[in-house]
């Protein structure tokens, strides 16, 4: 029997690491009860950005007796499009889905899709593994009753009069949860990964109960054995993995757990493998805090789902969050200068009305975080808030990703001013490119949160939004976005958004908006004569002479400066250009970043 375990993903750079754990587990238990042909278990992982006929045409030359689909968010609607159209070119096939958005509400998804025979609900391992013993065993006395955690339609359907009879659905119990320890690790073959992010996972469950999350259904937190996880630590450091993604729920949530994960990356650190994880901020105690300030710059970076600082509003989502010490360890980290920091807010919240949302924006953006994700509250299937929808009058998209459209505080005319607002978060704050010029420009606003309420303004005012803008051209509108809002730090922005754009590119054609350089070309050539004659700023180029280093970095006059732009070596916390200070009062080099 063949059996193909489908995955279609946000984006090319994503896996799935279910679909891999699933077959991972299968594979090693039916190994020693069937010969392999038996259990042929292949896995197909498409994105929703290829078309449908290019999928449908790949599954049809695979020709799979049993077909499962992954289940998310962000696929679901495209997941649906494709069991239509599969049930009428493969009828023969049986198919199953799992995951997330069609656990909660299994058997309304199989009354409205006929062409579906079950649903694995939950943690999937042990019910894939049955559901395949079942069909590989049907001459054995196997029962789908007897599979924990799937709901299914009953076989042996019979037609009547002509007519189709309607199959009862059946739910069974949902299975309780495995050791995690037992879970196959599934990146034996990195070439399989090459160019994707890798998932990894050390925990399942949660300890909070955030209404919005599906995590808080399940309590029964358990951790997979700290030994297990050091040596495919160890892995990931040998094979130089660039990133690797923990998709624990809330990571340091078991100071012993996390800190012995933080102790052995740090010791067994090559200088290359990026990890991440998502964190209570407020749960961070003095001797994580002390560890993290000992690690190289980009060994780790951090999530931080702050979501409200609006104290009624984090009461009714029951979350579990003392902002004013979150604040201050956040602060704390990002002094330290070598973790990147990532924090969360959420609009459409209950209690959370514009101006309350602004507030919190405005405390958040205070903390300075690498990025502020600007999000909307998603109704997931299952979740406590889609329970409460009557009372919030909240009102969701009907397709992915089921954002939030409107609530009792909130109406949709402040949520498209919310959108403006997200995208300029996006493209003048979280994209890094214009780090010293926003900071300058905060200054002329009340709050930070005006500062970009004015941007979106001028955006859609000036019909600017949905154009895919050149990064110098989002330099350009920007300056003159400064002229009319702010005009008395037009000269003073133009030379932050010089300095902003060759902190990033060594731009070859200079824009119009920088003006003609203040570095004469006589000052351009005495410095590179010199610096190739004694290297005292450039170091590491090695083999390279003095007009490969004009090419490879660049001069440029700020506040009177020679800034001094070396691309070779980059802050690895913001990818900005390393920069010295090379004005001829100074003896020794300084670092400005």
């Amino acid at each position: 029997m063949k059996t193909l375990l489908t995955a279609i993903n946000a984006k090319y750079i994503h896996s799935n690491l279910a679909v891999y754990s699933l077959k991972a587990y299968a594979e090693e238990h039916l190994k020693e009860k069937m010969p392999p042909e038996e259990a042929d278990i292949e896995l197909a992982e498409y994105t929703i950005n290829q078309q449908a006929d290019d999928i449908l045409m790949d599954i049809f030359k695979k020709r799979p007796d049993l077909l499962c689909f992954s289940c998310y968010i962000w696929n679901i609607t495209y997941v649906e499009t494709m069991i239509v159209e599969i049930h009428k070119i493969l009828p023969e096939t049986i198919i199953w889905v799992g995951g997330p958005e069609v656990s909660y509400h299994a058997a309304k998804f199989l009354e409205t899709h006929p062409e579906v025979t079950g649903v694995m609900k939950g943690e999937g391992e042990k019910t894939f593994l049955e559901v395949m013993e079942y069909y590989t065993s049907k001459s054995k006395g196997k029962s789908l009753q007897d599979i924990a955690g799937i709901s299914y339609r009953e076989e042996n359907a019979t037609e009547a009069d002509g007519q189709n009879t309607t199959f009862p659905i059946k739910e069974n119990p949902w299975r309780p949860v495995m050791d995690l320890s037992e879970v196959p690790f599934v990146y034996h073959h990195m070439e399989d990964f090459k160019n994707k992010i890798i998932y990894y996972e050390t925990s399942r469950g949660c300890p909070f109960s955030c209404s919005y999350c599906l995590s808080s259904i399940d309590k029964k937190l358990r951790f997979r054995d700290i030994e297990l996880v050091k040596r495919e630590l160890q892995f990931f450091i040998d094979h130089e993995v660039p990133q690797v993604k923990f998709v624990d729920r809330t990571f340091n949530c078991r100071h012993e757990h996390s800190l012995a994960i933080w102790n052995y990356i740090l010791e067994h650190d090559k200088g290359i493998t990026n990890f991440h994880f998502e964190v209570a901020a407020d749960l961070l105690n003095e001797e994580e805090l002390e560890l993290m300030a000992t690690m190289r710059p980009g060994l780790i970076q951090l999530e931080i789902g702050i979501q409200s600082t609006n104290p009624r509003t984090i009461e009714e989502i029951h979350r579990v969050m003392n902002f004013k010490k979150a604040a201050g360890i956040v602060e704390r980290i990002r002094r330290g200068n070598n973790i990147h920091q990532h924090l969360d807010l959420i609009a459409g919240l209950p209690y959370e009305d514009y101006e309350s949302f602004g507030k919190s924006f405005c405390e958040v953006y205070a903390l300075k975080p690498a990025q502020l994700q600007l999000g909307f509250l998603k109704v997931l299937k299952g979740s406590y808030i889609e329970e409460k929808l009557a009372d919030y009058e909240l009102a969701y998209q009907s397709r992915p990703p089921f954002e939030v459209l409107k609530t009792k505080w909130l109406p949709y005319s402040d949520v498209m001013r919310l959108k403006g607002v997200e995208d300029m978060v996006e493209v003048y704050y979280n994209s890094g490119q214009f780090e010293h010029t926003m900071e300058e420009i905060e200054q002329a606003f009340t709050t930070s949160f005006e500062m970009y309420e004015k941007l979106a303004a001028y955006y859609e005012e000036n019909r600017l939004s949905g154009i895919n803008h050149t990064r110098v051209a989002r330099y350009e509108i920007l300056l003159d976005f400064v002229r009319k809002y702010a005009p008395d730090r037009q000269a003073r922005c133009r030379e932050l958004l010089t300095l902003d754009l060759y902190l990033r590119e060594n731009m070859k054609n200079r824009p119009e908006f920088a003006g003609e350089s203040k570095v004469t070309k006589e000052e351009n050539r005495l410095f590179y004569d010199q610096e190739d004659k004694e290297r005292k700023y450039l170091k590491g180029y090695d083999g390279f002479d003095k007009n490969q280093l004009r090419k490879m970095t660049h001069l440029e006059k700020i506040d009177g400066q020679l800034i001094l732009f070396d691309y070779r070596h980059r802050n690895p916390l913001n990818h900005q250009a390393g920069t010295f200070i090379c004005a001829p009062c100074k003896i020794h080099p300084k670092s400005i970043n």
